[in-house]
């Protein structure tokens, strides 16, 4: 028997909407999972990219007695006759940029660190307009004032960081972004060791712990009495 084609049932208005509802509640209850995840995951290539920083900083340490500063650029262009300048300056891209041009990294890559601000390097880099251009490093550098630290100081000393809050003047050098990592805020510290610390969403400060925030310095602090951390924060695109 042929089935009549006009007595075949289809989906009414209301049950339609009906499965639109679960469809949009399902939506609803999955996204914030998803974007937890996708910081997570950005998070970790942080830390993994913040490690590689920390194991071509400590090998330019032992070829040029500290981390990159403003005595280093003199000697690492005297000792290879890079072209990569500038080699020191205002941004963190400048110091970082010792370690391409003293062949301590043959990568761009490990430089990223995602920001609003930042984006994946192009990994070119033979010639200075292309050497860690604005915009391909995330992290931020912190100094002594305009010294470079080393291993002879506190091994919990902080000496890269991210992610930055970006602001209307640009990129900030005490405050950090809340959004990017789910509050947190990447950190190496001078044994190499990589954490993810607690930022406030009041202050957007990083914290150490004890109720101290990252640039604290004091007696009871991993700075002391007798430094002046300051963070050197990326360009900008």
């Amino acid at each position: 028997m042929k089935t009549n084609a006009n007595n075949r049932r289809g989906f009414t208005l209301v049950e339609l909407l009906v499965v639109i509802v679960i469809i949009a509640a399902l939506a609803g209850l999955t996204a914030p999972m998803v974007i937890r995840q996708r910081k997570k995951a950005d998070q970790t290539e942080a830390v993994n990219n913040a490690r590689q920083i920390g194991f071509s900083l400590f090998e330019f340490e032992t070829s040029y007695g500290s981390f990159p500063d403003e005595d280093t650029a003199e000697d690492v262009v005297e000792n290879t006759e890079s072209t990569l300048t500038p080699l020191s300056g205002s941004y963190s891209n400048d110091f970082f940029r010792q370690l391409l041009a003293a062949e301590m990294t043959q990568s761009e890559e490990m430089f990223y660190a995602k920001t609003t601000y930042s984006a994946k390097p192009d990994n070119v880099y033979s010639t200075a307009s292309e050497a860690l251009e604005a915009g391909e490093v995330g992290f931020g550098y912190i100094m002594n004032d305009t010294s470079a630290f080393s291993t002879s100081g506190n091994p919990a000393r902080p000496i890269i960081c991210a992610p930055l809050l970006e602001s209307g003047s640009g990129v900030s050098t005490t405050e950090f972004d809340t959004d990017i990592y789910d509050a947190k805020a990447v950190v190496l510290r001078i044994d190499n060791s990589v954490r993810s610390l607690s930022i406030l969403r009041t202050s957007k400060k990083a914290q150490l712990g004890g109720g101290k925030s990252l640039l604290t310095t004091g007696e009871d602090t991993v700075w002391g009495t007798e430094t002046e951390p300051t963070i050197v924060p990326p360009e900008v695109k």
